[in-house]
């Protein structure tokens, strides 16, 4: 990194609030009476429990679960809220709780059924907590089961007269409101939208843009929220007798504010930036805050809500955190000349990792009255922020171009910021501001490159081994591999039992051991390298194997079965139909499914190709299914031939790497050939670590339209669009076909090749 001398500018936090929008929030503009911030929370919360209960959402179940909320919650809950000073603290069925909100969300049609019936607007309890939510929920219980004994307080669905619902839809609309609202979950579907910062940001925009509505709300144009402001504005609606008091003034203004499921036209989303960048001179958008246009449904590259971590157990596993990122540029250049002008430009880089990433744009694109999207990319919390370096081309017969001056966005100091947001002066007349998303924990990613061969105590089969042990012979032969993680850290190493006997420096032949005892094992930790050379020990600690439990091989048929140390089974079978997976447990007790299918699927798709397309060669989806999720949800993503595994936080690392391992062990047995490079028995020369790194930068899905095919550019995308180009060697090793001169101390190819060609 270049040095203050050439210009680095200071980051100066401004938030994504301006001076004038802060100045109306102090003053107590928009008020707003319930503690939006955690009401949004657990908001977010109820609605992803809502999208795991699929059952509230069949067509058979809705007339029930209306008739309650209709007939037995809304008297009870009026009944309580005269009298009982603690009728706030009760929390109602679930599948009640979901009508209510849904019919909440439609404040000018709930306050209409409340006035018709009650008399007043019932008021939703605000309990925000769980242990207050668990004794409102048993009190509730209490009081449901002393006034309605018939009815029991869990929904039992039963056969219900679909007409009872459409009687319902034309009195009071609940029916069409539940209907309406049952995919809501999926506009705030990404994990930060459960962090408290985030959140606190959003209130914020949130209450600027009633005071936007208030003051430009002429009815002349539709409003447009982004997805931030969305949120609140859903949330501040669910709690309708706070919300009819906060906007009790501005009423009709609301009414010009484009609902959740109504197409944004552009017009509107144009009009909406222009009057907020007006008003608050500050960009509309933000990371994280966009508007449903520009939602992509493909590439999710966060991954979704993890509920857990079962990899923390590995010390020398470190998660991957992601964030998003969002650079705008407004302002003229000083530069008064045209062509001057046009041969300065704007580069984008990262403080660290991925060098080779340059993302240049012309200073004479920057329009000097609106703020410009220039930038909108995921990044790795490792890359540690982001550099823009004004720059100057070459001119004449001259090549590069000469740096003017740097500005420095740091993702420890966008954390901190008000709004996760800064603001910079690129030159007298233009600005830049980032913004980012909070860190969130993304899917790790794995790769396995091939390594030295090791004795049975797990050292290299070296001279160096051999003196450092007295000449004791080293003895078993075991392929090895190097799991490094996604910022090339060593992680594990994987060791397949290949051959016995021992080795001295002499004419001494290893022999190959049967099928059945050729052991998968997985060690945590590096190598213990030898001061000044590349031979090491592997770790001691064992924790996690493959055994092959049984082996099947005709003319028609080829099967191999293998019982893994996390108790999952994995048969691999070959036969007229093709290649077939499957993986089961044998402490599965029904709770849930797995399946490994064949090429890219769910959230790993890309475009409309076919499991038997070329591209999907050697790809695997492990899907699983419970209750909860009937159709399956995508949790990892194999490439056995290029050994590279990317899964989440809930899914087993060392099951992953054992899968991966088996298959390739396996497909060369069926295939009587080397599968994924299997046979390689030498650490070969990789990208230098920061140079090109996969996965530490990816365009948001809205940047592009289509996967990356130039190799300028195939480091940009998720890994597995381009996954041979992503993983392949440095180009001045691949150019020519790989040469490996094996030592006899390997035990020479005959070993390694026995049982796939030879079969032992």
């Amino acid at each position: 990194m270049p040095g203050t001398g050439n210009g680095l500018a200071a980051g100066v936090s401004d938030g994504s609030i301006s001076r004038k929008l802060s100045g109306i929030l102090n003053q107590g503009a928009m008020s707003i009476s319930i503690d939006l911030v955690a009401a949004a929370r657990r908001h977010v919360s109820f609605l992803r429990n809502i999208a795991d209960s699929p059952w509230l959402h069949q067509h058979s179940t809705l007339p029930q679960v209306i008739r309650r909320y209709d007939e037995f919650w809304m008297p009870l809950i009026s009944d309580f809220s005269k009298g009982d000073s603690k009728w706030s603290l009760l929390v109602p069925p679930i599948d009640v709780q979901w009508v209510w909100h849904c019919h909440c969300l439609n404040p000018a049609s709930y306050r209409r059924y409340c006035e018709s019936r009650f008399a007043k607007i019932i008021e939703r309890p605000a309990i925000f907590d769980d242990e207050n939510e668990e004794y409102a929920e048993i009190r509730c219980r209490e009081i449901w089961a002393q006034r309605y004994s018939s009815e029991p307080f869990d929904l039992e669905p039963i056969d219900e007269n679909p007409t009872a619902a459409s009687k319902l839809s034309d009195e009071n609309g609940i029916f069409a409101a539940v209907s309406k609202h049952q995919t809501l979950c999926t506009k705030f579907s990404d994990p930060y939208f459960s962090e408290v910062v985030y959140l606190i940001a959003a209130k914020h925009r949130y209450r600027g843009f009633l005071y936007l509505l208030q003051e430009n709300g002429d009815g002349s144009s539709r409003f447009v929220p982004t997805s931030d402001i969305l949120l609140m504005w859903l949330t501040h609606q669910s709690f309708p007798a706070t919300y009819a008091s906060d906007v009790k003034d501005m009423e009709a203004n609301l009414e010009t504010l484009a609902g959740v499921w109504e197409a944004a036209k552009a017009e509107d989303v144009r009009v909406t930036k222009k009057l907020w960048e007006a008003t608050f001179d500050q960009p509309y958008e933000r990371a994280g805050a966009t508007f449903d246009d520009n939602l992509s449904k493909r590439a999710p590259i966060l991954g979704g809500v993890f509920e857990a971590d079962i990899n923390r157990k590995y010390k020398t596993l470190e998660p991957r955190f992601l964030l998003e990122v969002c650079v705008f540029l407004k302002g003229k250049t000083e530069v008064k000349a045209v062509r001057e002008a046009k041969q300065t430009f704007l580069r984008l880089r990262t403080v660290r990792c991925h060098r080779e990433m340059r993302m240049d744009k012309n200073i004479s694109d920057v329009p000097p009255d609106c703020w410009q999207k220039a930038w909108h990319l995921y990044c790795e919390f490792g890359t540690r922020g982001i550099v823009l370096e004004l720059r100057q081309r070459g001119g004449g017969c001259l090549r590069g171009s000469k740096l003017k001056k740097l500005v420095l966005f740091l993702w420890n100091d966008l954390s901190r910021a008000t709004s996760l947001t800064m603001q910079q002066e690129v030159e007298s007349n233009m600005r830049a501001v980032a913004s980012i998303s909070p860190p969130v924990q993304a899917p790790y990613l794995l790769k396995c490159v091939p390594d030295r061969v090791t004795d049975d105590s797990g050292a290299m089969i070296s001279d160096v081994i051999l003196r450092m042990n007295q000449y004791r012979p080293q003895e078993g032969r075991w392929l090895s591999r190097t799991v490094l993680d996604h910022a090339g850290r060593e992680c594990f190493v994987i060791r397949i039992r290949v051959g016995g006997g021992f080795w001295r420096r002499g004419a001494e032949t290893p022999k190959a051991v049967k099928w059945d005892e050729r052991i998968i094992e997985v060690r945590e930790g590096a190598w213990s390298y030898v001061a000044g050379s590349n031979i090491g020990r592997s770790p001691e600690r064992v924790v996690g194997t493959a055994r092959p439990k049984e082996e099947e091989i005709k003319d028609d048929i080829e099967k191999a079965t293998w019982c893994l140390s996390t108790g999952d089974v994995l048969t691999i079978r070959r036969d007229e139909n093709g290649l077939s997976f499957d993986l089961g447990n044998e402490n599965n007790e029904g709770e849930s499914e797995v399946r490994l299918l064949r090429g890219r699927n769910f959230r790993y798709e890309v475009g409309s190709k076919s499991f038997d397309d070329e591209d999907d060669e050697g790809f695997l989806t492990l899907v699983r299914y419970s209750a909860e999720k009937p159709n399956g949800s995508a949790t990892a993503l194999l490439n056995w031939r290029l050994f590279v595994v990317e899964f989440s936080p809930e899914e087993d690392a060392v099951a992953m790497l054992l899968i991966c391992m088996a298959i390739v062990r396996s497909l060369s047995e069926f295939n009587k050939q080397d599968v994924g490079r299997l046979l390689v028995r030498k650490r070969e020369t990789e990208a230098l670590l920061g140079r090109r790194d996969w996965g530490s930068v990816v365009l948001h899905p809205s940047s592009t339209s289509s996967p990356a095919t130039s190799a300028s550019s195939i480091h940009l995308h998720p890994w597995y669009w381009n996954a041979k180009e992503v993983f392949a060697l440095p180009k001045h090793d691949y150019t020519r076909p790989q040469t490996y001169n094996y030592s006899p101390a390997d035990g020479g190819d005959v070993l390694y090749k026995r049982g796939i060609i030879q079969r032992t």
